[in-house]
Order: C-alpha cells, then structure tokens, then sequence
C-alpha cells in the first residue's frame, strides 16, 4: 500500500456517515491521490482489546466489507464468541462479530509489538486490500467524555451501552491537549501537491470535533492555502443514522444544515447542503463563502461516487485566494 503523504485531497472522517462518502472518494481518486484521516475519540479498551469502531468503519466500507443491513460492522457476520461469551456472564452490551473480533486481535497484537497505532492502521488496511491510506488523527490517545446529568460517560457507555439516551451537557476530549496529530497528516498538510481538504458528513460534535481539537488542526485549517470545504450531515433537520440533530439541540445548536456549517465558520470556505435543504441556502451563505445545494443522500455506491465527484468539482469552484486555479 502506497503510504499517500502527499495526497491531493485529506477527507476527515468519522464513522459510518463519513465512512460512505470517503469509500465515494476512494472510488473516484486514485490511492496517491487520497487520505482519510479519521476520528479515534471513539476509542476504547475492552476484553483487553483496542476497539477503534471508526477506524473500522472507514476501512470495512472501502474494503467492501461493510454490513449493509445493520449499518455498523462486517457483512456476513457471526456472533458465536459473544453468545459463548454471555453464558459465561462475560460482558455483552458491545456487539462484537467473530470476523470484526479477528481484526482486534491482530491490532492488538501489533500495537504490543510496539507498532504505532498509525502503522498498525496501514498493515490491516494492506492485509484487507485497500490501496488508499487511512490515517488515525493521532497516534495518542484522544477520548470522548460526555457531562451528562446523571454523571460522566465515556462515549461507547453513552453511545452503545445507554443508546444515546442521556441528555449532553458538554463534551470533553480527554488527553486532546497533549495529542500530536499523526505524521503522515502533518506531512499530507504541507504537501505542495494538496488540492483540498474536505469534511465528511460525519456527527459534528462526536466525530469531527475530536479530530479538530488535537492541537495544531484547526489553525492550518484557518491558515489553508487551499480550500477546506464540508458536507452536511443532516438533511431536513434529520441524521439519516445516529444522534446528531439530537446532540446538537441540546447544546445550543440550531439542528440544521445552517447550524452545521457555523461550527466550522472560522475555517469553511465552502458547505454541500442537500436538496431538501434548498431553502436553507441563504442562511448559510451568510456563514460561509461558497455554498451548492447537492443530493447528499448516499443510498448506494453510485451515490457515494457521485457525491464524491460533485465534493470535487465544488472545492475547485470554492478554492480561496491563493488556493486552486
């Protein structure tokens, strides 16, 4: 696998949602061509394990092996460990696949070779044939802590074991202060071959927000000499999977397409709204400079390409002084 340092396009993504447009984006770059830096706030130990369900996520989706049905996880999946496991009184409340269970394994026997977390990454992209990189923000650790009223929750407790249920206070990114972003980022950042850096339609809060706050992104965000342009994540007010608009409510933020873009209104220089959120394109003009009202429902792989080419196309119309040509 090509280690695509010098990419022409950085994708940020987070899970599922991100996921589909950054497998779009690998069906319409080439390997050099495109790098997939994605969330690892997600993170967690357990049954001694490294579980990295965005990470995971990106790379089942572009190896072709992602669940269709669930949503979440490898097609063709068993559970024959977890209900062995459960008639042991073993913990149960996180679903892991016996073929998704050999992947932790063999990350976990890697990471205690000593490898980074970025090397181990590279190693099962390889082993699961994909070409593009997929690079984790940081090589150090970066945790999602939710303030709930009840009390603190890590993310898998509030996201898997509680099904989001809680209301949200605020949200901390344990150990971001001291986080390094990951080399081949760094290098990706300065590349003079970079052409633009796009955002996924992931949760603003719980998936791109971790990877903004590892010291050091967002300002080369604001000081981009090319452009960073977004996709948003909710159409018609809605998440089409997940607990963004709900999140986003109960911080205070407007649950919209308007309310994503000013999120990033300090970087943005360009935001993709769906079809159904037409109306809304005066608003966010007003936030960021460059808007293009898009199909941004991704029901299969020919839209996934599709949103992924329009994504193009925008950032080269978007491009900011001194960016594209």
């Amino acid at each position: 696998m090509s280690s695509a340092v010098h990419p022409r396009f950085i994708a940020l993504s987070g899970g599922v949602g991100g996921a589909k447009l950054a497998h779009g984006l690998a069906l319409t770059l080439a390997a050099d061509e495109l790098m997939i830096v994605v969330n690892t706030g997600d993170d967690f130990q357990h049954l001694g394990l490294t579980i990295c369900p965005d990470l995971d996520s990106v790379s089942y989706a572009l190896a072709g092996l992602s669940d269709p049905v669930r949503g979440w996880g490898r097609a063709h999946e068993s559970f024959v460990m977890l209900e062995t496991l459960r008639s042991l009184g073993g913990p149960d409340w996180f679903q892991l696949g016996d073929r998704d269970l050999a992947l932790h394994l063999e990350r976990r026997r890697l990471l205690d070779e000593g490898l980074s977390l970025s090397a181990v990454t590279s190693r099962l992209s390889e082993k699961l044939g994909i070409g593009h990189a997929i690079v984790p923000m940081s090589d150090d650790p970066v945790r999602t802590i939710l303030d709930t009223p009840g009390g603190t929750l890590d993310f898998q407790s509030y996201f898997v074991a509680q099904r989001c249920e809680p209301v949200i206070k605020a949200v901390r990114f344990a150990g971001a202060e001291s986080a390094r972003l990951a080399p081949a980022l760094i290098d990706a950042l300065a590349s003079p071959g970079l052409e633009a850096i796009i955002l996924c339609p992931s949760n603003p809060i719980l998936s791109l927000d971790p990877i903004l706050a590892v010291p050091g992104l967002r300002q080369a965000l604001r000081d981009s000499r090319v452009p960073v342009i977004g996709i948003s994540p909710l159409i018609g007010g809605q998440a089409i999977k997940g607990p963004t608009a709900k999140i986003m409510r109960e911080l205070g933020l407007a649950a919209n397409a308007t309310g994503c873009a000013g999120h990033y209104a300090d970087f943005l220089d360009g935001y993709v709204i769906d079809e159904a959120d037409a109306a809304l394109e005066d608003q966010v003009a007003r936030i960021v400079p460059h808007v293009t009202v898009a199909q941004t429902l991704m029901r299969s792989d020919m839209d996934r390409a599709a949103l992924a080419r329009e994504a193009i196309a925008f950032a080269r119309r978007a491009a900011p002084v001194g960016g594209l040509s």
